[in-house]
């Protein structure tokens, strides 16, 4: 037998020497990686984390914005975000397309339908049309940033109707104000912003939204979790949620029912007046309280849409000069320094200042007059000589106690102190009727808590407090502050009965603000309006009306300070598109807090009756003697008519017209309204030329003339406000000068 023999086999011995070497390799490789966890330096947990390890976003709502009474002024709401799917990729059915497939239609239908992309239909279609990244990737989807956010689904559903291919509607929150006009300097507004790192955050960008937006801000939470391959939750993975802190909630001392009647009032006055604007506050003199702000022009927060509008907060933020409400702290400066003596007598018209004169606004005075007519008829010499008896230093320095020429400290950003000029006589002399120095609207209001709570001024506020929104805790808590006392009890007490006397004595400047059903005490003004050149407008309404006033007279609930800015007037006087502003607000606020009228009397009301068939000439004594005015018409003798016919009661110094027959003899018109004169007209049938507006300063035919032909009668009328362009006509002739401050 032949015996075999063994053949190496090489080839063999090779493959199990490469085979060997490359499951060692392998082995070890895989050893290293279970001891390190790392691949060519790289974390494979991280990388493995990163593919299939999520994490979301859980948003944080902002803080709410009440009213004192919990009523929702801003909230964050359910809105929708705009997503438009561009890459034809998302369609696998032509029949059912997931994609825009007309980009021209569907720009139109968006443009049409969302508010912030109207008149930007261009802009929609390049936005549309752009299927590809900066780096040249294809794009699956685009959104429109701030135009495409905060969709009504209102709109959305319009849109859904239009049946758009590649439109969708992602559910968002944005920011919501649903009182539309509504204190919107105050409250101003928020909106969102896109961050560097592909987030969005609501930011405050005006108002309490922008000065709180700290605390409104939320802070958002974050939930992490792991998905397979296809984006599915893994059954047993573990979910680690950090939750949302959610924005505290601020409450103000606006009363949503008292705004409501000031916005309302105000859009009827801009509506009718179509003033350059307004201005206007309502507060609480006990406690400092806002309860109402507002401004025109303005605007609607949820579309910030307005024209000719200063997004400041005049306010607080732009200085006036005050004009004659000015007055009001002249008159307290005197009765608390006891120099004010009503029944004592002045000299009326002019009052000169080395070279410089100052005149009444009817340029020549009423004679030689009290102090208290002076007031009621807003004389600018009687507080020149109540200047006089006070002493130059002892009124600058009251008008610093009561806080002009400082800011009030109210919890609002950016406000102004004013300024009072006080270096020269001349300065000091006009600040007392309100020419020259500047102050704030917010000023008037602080300064006037002083007179209606018995000499305590109290700082003006608007935040109530500050509320953490998941525990409900108070974190902030504002207590009403106490300025000083600038004034002494007494003193306030008559400045408010003085103020009441404005508006019921026949000399009163202030008849327009008569409420039915209570007593009011204020101070009207008219202000000239400084241009830039250092001069001042002049003309018809180029004047600034205002009035400060409060009720009820005895215990002031309210006080309320209106202004408005070169009213379009009709034959009235600037006090009346003032009056149309306060007078509902005030009236319908005292109401709505339940303040009782009580017994509101005007000492300065009287009762009146029919005195058809009676002596004319024993009536005129008699209406005469309870401070009445009457007019006979005619030549006396029994009455056989009169006006007012159905009228029970007047105020002092109201006119009663007696008709009887016989000659017509001419009364003088002086001072007579424009009312005046066509009862007369009518009663008489006598022929008139009536110029101008206000009150008759002349007439063509002399009083007590006897009216024999059917000439007709020019009579001439006139406006305070026209007495301030003939002071500054007077001023280019060296008259009058306004000195600056130097």
């Amino acid at each position: 037998m032949k015996k075999k023999r063994f053949r190496f086999q090489w080839g063999a011995f090779l493959l199990m020497i490469f085979y060997g070497g490359l499951f060692f390799l392998l082995f070890t490789r895989m050893v290293n990686i279970q001891a390190t966890g790392q691949v060519e330096g790289q974390e494979l947990a991280a990388r493995a984390a990163a593919k299939y390890g999520k994490e979301s976003v859980i948003t944080a709502n902002r803080g709410k914005i009440y009213d004192q009474n919990g009523q929702v002024i801003a909230e964050d709401t359910l809105s929708y975000r705009l997503v438009a799917v561009v890459s034809e990729a998302a369609t696998t059915d032509p029949k059912k397309p997931r994609h825009v497939v007309d980009a021209e239609k569907t720009a139109q239908v968006l443009a049409k339908y969302i508010p912030a992309m109207q008149g930007k239909e261009d802009e929609v279609l390049k936005k549309l049309n752009n299927r590809y990244r900066s780096d040249g990737e294809p794009l699956y989807q685009v959104e429109f940033g701030s135009s495409g956010r905060g969709i009504s689904h209102e709109v959305m559903s319009k849109i859904k109707e239009e049946k758009l291919p590649g439109i969708l509607f992602v559910s968002d929150l944005k920011r919501y104000y649903p009182n539309g006009v509504f204190a919107s300097h105050l409250i101003g507004y928020a909106l969102k912003k896109d961050n560097a790192d592909g987030t969005v955050t609501t930011k405050g960008e005006m108002g309490l939204e922008y000065t709180y937006d700290k605390e409104l801000t939320g802070v958002n939470g974050k939930m992490k979790y792991e998905t397979d391959a296809f984006s599915y939750l893994l059954p047993n993975s573990e979910k680690m949620v950090t939750p949302a802190k959610d924005g505290d909630d601020i409450y103000l001392t606006l009363d949503k029912t008292i705004q409501s009647f000031l916005e309302e009032a105000m859009t009827k006055v801009e509506q009718e007046y179509n003033p350059e604007s307004m201005t206007a506050v309502v507060a609480d003199p006990k406690t400092g309280k806002i309860l109402a702000m507002s401004q025109r022009p303005t605007f609607n927060p949820e579309t910030r849409d307005s024209q000719n509008m200063k997004w400041l907060n005049e306010v607080i933020e732009e200085t006036i000069e005050p004009g004659s409400t000015m007055k009001t702290f002249t008159l307290a400066s005197a009765i608390d320094t006891n120099t004010w003596a009503p029944n004592a007598e002045y000299q009326s018209g002019s009052y000169t200042v080395h070279d410089r004169t100052i005149r009444d606004h009817n340029q020549v005075g009423w004679g030689q007059i009290s102090y208290l007519q002076g007031f009621q008829r807003s004389s600018n010499t009687a507080m020149a000589h109540l200047l006089k008896l006070i002493g130059d230093d002892v009124f600058v320095e009251y008008l610093d106690r009561f806080g002009f020429g400082h800011k009030t400290g109210i919890d609002l950003p950016n406000e102004a102190a004013g300024t009072i000029l006080s270096k020269y006589p001349i300065q000091r002399v006009t600040t007392t009727y309100g020419q020259g120095s500047t102050v704030t609207p917010i000023q008037m209001i602080q300064a006037m808590t002083a007179i209606a709570n018995d000499g305590k001024m109290m700082q003006p506020y608007v935040i109530d407090r500050i509320v953490d929104s998941s525990t409900g805790k108070v974190i902030q808590n504002h207590e009403p502050v106490e300025k000083g006392q600038p004034i002494k009890a007494d003193t306030a007490k008559q400045v408010r009965e003085i103020l009441a006397s404005t508006l019921t004595s026949e000399f009163g400047t202030a008849k327009d603000f008569i409420l039915e059903d209570y007593e009011v005490a204020g101070k009207t003004g008219t202000a000239q309006i400084p241009r830039a050149d250092g001069t001042y407008a002049w003309g018809a309404n180029q004047f600034l009306y205002s009035f400060l006033g409060m009720a009820p007279v005895d215990d002031p609930q309210l006080i309320m300070y209106v202004s408005v800015k070169k009213p379009k007037l009709n034959n009235e006087l600037g006090s009346v598109p003032v009056s149309k502003v306060f007078n509902p607000v005030m009236l319908n606020s005292l109401k709505h807090l339940n303040i009782n009228p009580g017994d509101v009397q005007y000492v300065d009301k009287v009762d009146i009756k029919d005195y058809t068939g009676q002596s004319a000439e024993a009536n005129e004594v008699e209406l005469g003697n309870d401070g009445l005015q009457p007019v006979i018409v005619g030549s006396g003798g029994k009455i056989i008519d009169q006006y007012p016919k159905d009228t029970k009661q007047l105020v002092k110094g109201s006119y009663v017209f007696l008709k009887t027959d016989g000659d017509i003899i001419l009364p003088d018109f002086t001072n007579w309204s424009l009312r005046n004169l066509l009862v007369f007209k009518s009663m008489t049938g006598v022929e008139m030329e009536i110029f101008g507006e206000g009150f008759v300063a002349s007439q063509s035919v002399s009083p007590g003339t006897t009216i024999t032909d059917n000439s007709p009668i020019v009579v001439k009328l006139k406006t305070p406000a026209e007495s301030f362009v003939q002071d500054v006509e007077a001023a280019s002739e060296g008259e009058i000068e306004q000195v600056e401050d130097e």
